[in-house]
């Protein structure tokens, strides 16, 4: 099965929505059972206490919920401020939130505190670039000058009067928003849904299919993909696997190089499992700190699985940081929780 598929669906009564790319799942987002915060959402919140040793503070958002910040210079104890969840909250811990916000949408992100305008450097054609940049600044002439614009990597192939109309939104929104601190905490900007996220951010490049009538899961066997990522054994080729599973501390992953006992096994094992642990990872929900127990290789083909990592992992930007081997000879890897794990999202449905 080749090709870019989209499909927005449900699981039970939650929205969902998954990406396909030639036949494999490479992006999953289910909506929470609960009314959890979803990460993107804004708030007005009010600051609350620092906290020592932690190098943050606590702020109140509405309902009683807390957020924590790691951005304390400045900050007064009782000062209104506009906040952005950054992700899902660990069990008894506060949501995490910054006061760097981003309003995003399929064409643009506004930054506001980042001013400037910048074309995505996906966009490779001078042309395009110029064309675009004069669609940037006639959408910002008269904006504050601290509010800044990203147009992103999907506007190459849209018409010039779709993307002035969405930066004209968020333009709209970000400045309703910025001037909105009067009052307590509250809700300003609800975080994108499954659906919502998906048609955001999941169709650049243009799908070659896009499904919305319920059962699209069912047809494409996304069932059976999702069961596949709620245990802890994944296959590799050539009859190895690896294991992955979380602690509270960290996530644990073992590979393994199954029946083949030839010199390059364990080389060709870990090269699998280097390319398909981000994905693993991104889908499983899964983040923090990452040790992983490579099969034994000798010291002079580490460098070959260190540029396969490196070039696997690069897709997924900043959320991840390669620490490299320890002297133990694991892997270790820190990557930022942007998501609830699949365990706490997905009952799987029967057949």
């Amino acid at each position: 099965m080749k090709g870019r598929i989209v499909i927005l669906d449900q699981l039970g009564d939650q929205q969902a929505a998954c990406l396909i790319v030639d036949g494999q799942l490479v992006e999953l987002s289910v909506d929470p059972i609960t009314d959890a915060p979803l990460p993107g959402a804004i708030y007005r919140a009010v600051a609350d206490r620092p906290v020592k040793g932690q190098g943050g503070m606590f702020v109140k958002l509405p309902g009683g919920l807390s957020g924590f910040l790691r951005q304390t210079g400045g900050i007064a104890p009782g000062q209104k401020l506009l906040v952005q969840i950054t992700g899902p909250a660990e069990p008894g811990k506060a949501l995490p939130v910054t006061l760097r916000l981003l309003f995003k949408s399929r064409y643009a992100i506004l930054t506001p505190g980042a001013p400037g305008i910048n074309i995505s450097r996906a966009i490779k054609d001078d042309d395009a670039r110029a064309a675009l940049n004069e669609i940037a600044q006639t959408a910002m002439q008269g904006a504050d000058e601290t509010l800044g614009l990203i147009l992103r990597s999907a506007c190459e192939t849209a018409e010039t009067e779709v993307i002035a109309e969405d930066v004209a939104a968020m333009r709209d929104l970000a400045e309703a928003v910025l001037a909105d601190l009067n009052g307590g905490p509250e809700l300003l900007v609800d975080g994108p849904g499954a659906h919502d996220l998906a048609c955001r951010d999941w169709l650049d490049p243009e799908p070659d299919e896009m499904m919305t009538e319920a059962g699209g899961f069912e047809t494409h066997g996304v069932h059976a993909m999702i069961e596949a990522l709620c245990v802890p054994r994944v296959g590799l080729p050539g009859g190895g696997h690896m294991m992955i599973e979380p602690t509270r501390a960290l996530v644990a992953v073992d590979v393994n190089t199954g029946p083949d006992t030839s010199p390059a096994a364990s080389l060709k094992a870990n090269i699998a499992a280097a390319r398909d642990l981000p994905r693993q990872m991104r889908l499983r929900g899964f983040g923090g700190q990452i040790v992983v127990d490579f099969a034994p290789v000798p010291k002079k083909d580490r460098a070959i699985l260190d540029q396969v990592i490196k070039a696997a992992f690069r897709p997924e930007g900043a959320d991840v940081n390669l620490a490299g081997w320890t002297t133990l000879g694991l892997y270790e890897i820190t990557r930022r929780r942007d998501r609830l794990t699949l365990a706490d999202l997905v009952k799987i449905p029967a057949p």
